[in-house]
């Protein structure tokens, strides 16, 4: 896979030709935290591809992208994405991002609007509604609660950045080779599979010895006033049973014109559990333009 320099560090990239030849739109897809481009690799972008030209890249201090001490900012990863872009000549694209990747997509789209032609925003939570979020918005929290408990994780569901906190307890759980039940698995599919040990030890790396933990939980900048100014179109997709719901009820007030759906019986992991559903509902919403 190629690298590229961007924003002082190393990037590392892939990209996939559009089956239909070079006049082509272009569709970068973001990931989220604690996981790689393969992300989106290994379910989306042969399907994509068809359509568009893909790009994938690794976040900074994810995949083989480089670790810094810090820089892990939302808009700061932001120019990350934009210097990437700048060095591929992509002017305008369409953007799927799952998770902290829809914050990293916001960031940009608030700094230079103009480089989206559309926008699937995936289960991703802002800071300005998880501070104010109440335990009540999020009943699926009281079952996860038990489960936690059964494995001995001192994680508390009503946390703002609860599932930052899940990432890092299973990844220790993963490196001590515990066994684990399904119901955990579901919560963080990401540290799961056949590089787990590998994704559970570079998140606790990037935890433990980098700004990352501080940096990635302070004020991602994205205040209602700034998003509301975003009048590209949209679609907006949450788990029912995502503590990231309470965003996307927020963010439907703020974007009358946005697409919004609900995965029903799905986690915050739905790309990767419920792909070809998203999958379907990326076409529908591509097909509209």
């Amino acid at each position: 896979m190629p690298f590229v320099q961007t924003n002082g560090i190393r990037t590392n990239y892939v990209q996939i030709d559009c089956e239909s030849g070079n006049d082509c739109e272009d569709l970068v897809m973001v990931h989220g935290l604690a996981t790689n481009l393969a992300f989106w690799y290994i379910h989306y972008a042969s399907a994509f591809s068809k359509r568009y030209r893909v790009t994938l890249y690794d976040l900074r201090g994810h995949g083989r992208s480089s670790i810094t001490d810090s820089g892990y900012t939302p808009k700061n990863m932001a120019v990350d994405l934009q210097q990437l872009l700048d060095h591929l000549s992509i002017e305008r694209a369409h953007f799927v991002a799952h998770s902290f990747g829809g914050v990293v997509a916001l960031n940009l789209a608030c700094l230079n609007p103009d480089h989206f032609a559309s926008l699937v925003l995936a289960d991703t939570h802002i800071s300005i509604v998880r501070r104010v979020q109440k335990t009540k918005n999020w009943e699926f929290g009281k079952r996860i609660q038990p489960i936690l408990e059964q494995h001995s994780l001192d994680v508390d569901v009503r946390e703002p950045y609860f599932g930052y906190r899940l990432l890092s307890a299973v990844a220790h759980l993963q490196i001590q080779n515990v066994e684990i039940s399904q119901e955990l698995e579901d919560l963080v599919s990401p540290l799961m599979g056949n590089n787990s040990k590998r994704t559970a030890n570079q998140w606790l790396k990037l935890m433990g010895t980098t700004q990352a933990e501080k940096e990635l939980m302070g004020d991602d900048g994205l205040s209602l006033d700034r998003l509301r100014k975003l009048n590209f179109p949209i679609l907006a997709m949450y788990g029912e049973y995502s503590q990231a719901m309470s965003t996307g009820e927020q963010l439907l007030e703020v974007w009358p014109h946005a697409d919004f759906r609900q995965i029903r019986g799905a986690g915050h992991f739905f790309p990767i559990t419920r792909s070809s559903e998203l999958m379907e509902n990326c076409r529908q919403f591509w097909n509209g333009l």
